[in-house]
């Protein structure tokens, strides 16, 4: 398996598993995670995974006793022993997860944006999203945002010249030829064309956040009424 390793400051080191996202490098980046999971080493503090790279943070103390080697040099080591024997997660199990939209309207402010700038009109924007079954890559940016990825590049758009200041819960972005959900209210640059009335982060939950990465998902569309139907029955 081809990677590299590098260091970030003097506590952390980053494994470097492509260069390109694709469902090859998240199938390595998953792997690794999968075993620093179920074997960490003595030292490690914790690890974050991302598109092409894992991150791993370490206790430079818990090396300390020879003087002669850094902290970063055998934790490198560790990782090279890892790497050595670790194996391609494979596809596998994965949870299919459906994700109830209201498109367009209050829910949806630039799906007429983005349906002008792909010469399509907004219900054939709706359909495009709606068809397809999506890969989360990796949770960051807030808490439980899922960065998602396998859009067609037919309802691609650039984000927003300037951020919105407060984005609602829930809301359904395009940046790129990417999709994703805020799972909270936050500021945000990506072109909404939607909400959902899940709750993508539950704090008080043994897992906070409602996706995983690995998780397929599916987005159906919803009245409105369905909408605040499927939000009453959350609260």
């Amino acid at each position: 398996m081809n990677y590299q390793v590098y260091p970030l400051g003097e506590t952390a080191l980053v494994v470097a598993l492509g260069d390109s996202i694709n469902l090859e490098t998240h199938n390595k980046v998953k792997a690794l995670a999968k075993f620093l999971d179920e074997q960490p080493f003595t030292g490690l503090v914790e690890y974050v995974p991302a598109f092409t790279t894992v991150t791993v943070f370490y206790d430079p103390l818990q090396f300390a006793d020879d003087e002669q080697v850094s902290a970063y040099k055998r934790v490198s080591d560790i990782m090279d022993s890892i790497m050595n024997q670790l194996k391609e997660e494979e596809r596998g199990n994965f949870r299919v997860m459906e994700i109830p939209v209201c498109y367009g309207g209050r829910f949806g402010p630039d799906l007429e944006f983005v349906a002008e700038h792909n010469g399509l009109t907004p219900e054939e924007v709706v359909e495009i999203h709606t068809s397809g079954e999506y890969l989360v890559y990796m949770i960051g940016f807030a808490p439980g945002f899922p960065y998602i990825g396998g859009m067609s590049e037919r309802i691609a758009a650039p984000r927003r010249p300037s951020p919105r200041l407060a984005i609602p819960a829930g809301s359904v972005g395009i940046a790129g030829k990417q999709t994703g959900v805020y799972p909270i209210e936050t500021p945000g640059g990506w072109q909404l064309i939607g909400q959902t009335p899940l709750q993508l982060f539950r704090p008080l939950d043994s897992s906070p956040s409602l996706l995983q990465a690995g998780d397929q998902v599916r987005f159906v569309s919803v009245t409105e009424d369905e909408f605040l139907e499927l939000k009453g029955d959350l609260i």
